[in-house]
């Protein structure tokens, strides 16, 4: 039995790995990988092993790092199931639609701006997406799925955001079986609306995120008092918050935190706008399905007159674009919030271009910034950053809410492993830059774990 890392490799981006056997080939996610264009572009448009030869997919959650080039998959020859729980697969319904949106619409905007006679091809395009929405097939947490003749996978909750999971997957081969865990990206204890991360299972490796192995977050409920810090801030000057957002998970987050201090008469009064039609698509997805929310916000639920916890007086979700044009010309506070979270793409880009030169404004980071995105410039503090081509100085003030943020620290990923420890073989860690893995590293080896790896894109290691 084999591992093969080809994505998230010290590295944030592009989850992707696939396990071999003599019979099976089964392979956990295929996201997307960001940064840099031409090398994104390059990696994501070809798959570094056969699409006709792997047998299934594994699928933790729908972050487009880890589920955004299934469509290419499933283009490039892949015939199998990918298995995932109900709330992923309703939200892979949403965002790889979109995603293959945006594929076309940026190929088209490069040809359009480049000298070439020859073409770039989209990645995937969005019936590319919607025929891949035809191999999804959806399980419940905590039962067995068959997977091939020889494996069986469990999904657990990972608490990172709805629908998320750690996968054990159980693979035979002759007279030998191995179990194999998969973190995932693992969630924060005590995050509103989620339940905590359920406990690791019994394995024999784990394949370990690492994107804040090297740190501690602040507590969990600073995050709320921070935010409203933060737009009292900018309300005292007549300014706006442009807080890049993912649409899925951390802009309901935000908004769930933001009704809270509004029911308490804490928010100052400001409107506050969703501006991403994918945000508010997925917002909708949220509310059905509440069986994967914590026992506070079911209570909240009951409680609440309309039962809308992601909804509040003061809050407009915008779809049109000539209302998202408009939100550039408001006179006076505003909160926008608007994907994507790593000002990549989407329509933050345009909320950018109005606001960065005003030192009025502020521009609100409230998850991780992967390298070489406009996002994590600004938050480094380039005093210049292109946006949409035009070059921009950066007046506007930066914060980040670090507590905000949905993954585990490194105190949170020790104590997730804690239990397991003594029985694992090995550690394979993932999903994050080399200094917080090898943090992380020296920390699973005070916990007597003697076989830690840091894989590379296309490394392999024999189970």
């Amino acid at each position: 039995m084999r591992v093969t890392f080809w994505g998230a490799a010290q590295t944030v981006t592009g989850s992707q790995h696939l396990i071999e056997s003599a019979s099976d080939r089964i392979l956990l996610e295929c996201g997307l990988f960001q940064g840099k264009r031409a090398e994104s572009y390059a990696i994501n448009q070809r798959l570094p092993y056969d699409a006709r030869a792997v047998d299934a997919v594994l699928l933790s959650h729908a972050h487009i790092d880890h589920s955004g080039n299934i469509p290419n998959l499933t283009k490039s020859g892949f015939h199998g199931d990918i298995i995932c729980t109900h709330a992923t697969r309703d939200l892979c319904a949403v965002m790889l639609r979109d995603s293959g949106a945006i594929q076309e619409e940026n190929v088209a905007y490069l040809n359009h701006h480049r000298k070439s006679p020859q073409p770039l091809m989209p990645i995937y395009t969005l019936a590319d997406a919607e025929r891949s929405l035809r191999q999804f097939v959806s399980y419940d947490y905590e039962r067995w799925i068959s997977v091939t003749p020889r494996a069986r996978a469990m999904f657990g909750d990972a608490g990172h955001m709805l629908g998320s999971a750690w996968v054990l997957l159980e693979l035979t081969e002759g007279t030998r079986t191995v179990r194999l865990c998969f973190s995932g990206d693992l969630g924060r204890r005590g995050l509103p609306i989620l339940r905590d991360p359920s406990p690791m299972p019994e394995a024999d490796y784990l394949i370990l995120e690492s994107t804040y192995g090297d740190r501690s977050h602040p507590p969990v409920n600073e995050a709320t008092s921070d935010l409203r810090r933060a737009i009292g801030d900018v309300v005292a000057r007549r300014g706006k918050v442009i807080i890049p957002a993912f649409a899925v998970g951390r802009t309901q987050e935000i908004v769930y935190r933001l009704n809270e201090l509004v029911n308490h008469g804490e928010l100052a009064s400001v409107p506050v706008f969703v501006d991403s039609p994918l945000a508010v698509n997925v917002t909708e997805v949220f509310r059905t399905h509440p069986e994967c929310y914590d026992d506070e916000t079911k209570r909240m639920l009951i409680e609440d007159g309309d039962g809308n916890v992601f909804g509040f007086a003061r809050l407009t979700y915008v779809r049109r674009v000539e209302d998202s044009r408009a939100l550039n010309d408001l006179d006076g506070p505003a909160v926008i919030i608007s994907a994507s979270g790593m000002a990549e793409h989407g329509r933050v880009l345009h909320h950018l271009r109005h606001t960065i030169e005003d030192p009025k404004n502020m521009i609100l980071f409230v998850s991780f910034q992967a390298q070489d995105t406009l996002g994590r410039r600004i938050l480094d503090g380039q005093r210049y950053v292109k946006i949409l081509g035009d070059e921009f100085t950066v007046r506007a003030e930066v914060r980040h809410i670090e507590a905000l943020s949905g993954h585990a620290d490194r105190d949170e990923l020790l104590d997730w492993v804690r239990p397991q420890a003594r029985r694992l073989r090995g550690v394979f860690l993932v999903h994050g830059e080399l200094g917080p893995m090898q943090a992380l590293a020296e920390g699973l080896a005070s916990l007597g774990i003697t076989d830690v790896r840091l894989p590379k894109r296309g490394e392999s290691f024999e189970l």
